[in-house]
C-alpha cells in the first residue's frame, strides 16, 4: 500500500483509450468494500462512461472540473444522508479507495469536490450534478472522480517533500 501512495499522483489530463471491462469490475468491487460508519452502507455510485454526460458534468463548476473533459471514466459518489451522521467522510473514504483502486490498476485518477462548490450565482454544483444524473431528493453529492490512462507519466511526491513538521507526538 506504501507504494501506491508513494506513486499516485492526481491526473488532470487522460489519453482516449478505453477502460478495459475487467478493470471497472474491480473499480466496482473495491468501491463496494469501502469502510463506513456503523456499516451504514449508505454511499451510492454512477458509474458514468458516456463521453457526452461525462463532459456535460464537466459544467458543474467554473473551475477544477476540466480533468472530465478526457476522462473515460466518471464516478458520482453520493450517499443517503438520511442513512448517517458522516455521509462526507463515508463518501471521502469510498472515493479515496477508488483513487488507490485506480492506481493499482494502471489508471490515473483526479477528485472533482462537488459539495460546497457554485455551479452558478443561483444554482449549486451539487444541484446541477443531482439535475444530470437524475439523482433524487435525499441524496448529496460529495464529488465526482475522473478516471482514465495518463496522458504522460507522472512521479510521486519526492521523500524529500514530504513535511515531517506536521508530525506531533502525544499532543499538538
Amino acid at each position: 500500500m506504501i507504494n501506491l501512495l508513494r506513486t499516485r499522483r492526481s491526473i488532470r489530463k487522460f489519453t482516449e483509450q478505453t477502460i478495459e471491462p475487467e478493470k471497472l469490475e474491480i473499480l466496482k468491487e473495491a468501491i463496494l468494500r469501502a469502510p463506513s460508519s456503523k456499516n451504514s452502507n449508505a454511499c451510492e455510485f454512477i458509474f458514468i462512461d458516456n463521453t457526452e454526460l461525462i463532459h456535460k458534468l464537466a459544467l458543474c463548476k467554473p473551475h477544477g472540473a476540466a480533468p472530465l473533459q478526457t476522462a473515460q471514466l466518471a464516478i458520482a459518489v453520493l450517499v443517503d444522508e438520511s442513512k448517517t451522521a458522516a455521509w462526507t467522510e463515508d463518501a471521502s473514504i469510498a472515493a479515496f479507495v477508488t483513487h488507490i483502486t485506480a492506481h493499482s490498476l494502471g489508471l490515473g485518477s483526479c477528485w472533482i469536490q462537488v459539495r460546497g462548490r457554485e455551479y452558478s450565482e443561483d444554482k449549486t454544483s451539487e444541484a446541477f450534478v443531482c439535475e444530470t444524473l437524475n439523482i433524487p431528493e435525499g441524496f448529496r453529492v460529495l464529488s465526482i472522480v475522473a478516471i482514465g490512462y495518463s496522458l504522460r507519466p507522472h512521479e510521486g511526491k519526492p521523500f524529500s517533500e514530504l513535511n515531517f513538521g506536521k508530525i506531533h507526538t502525544n499532543g499538538f
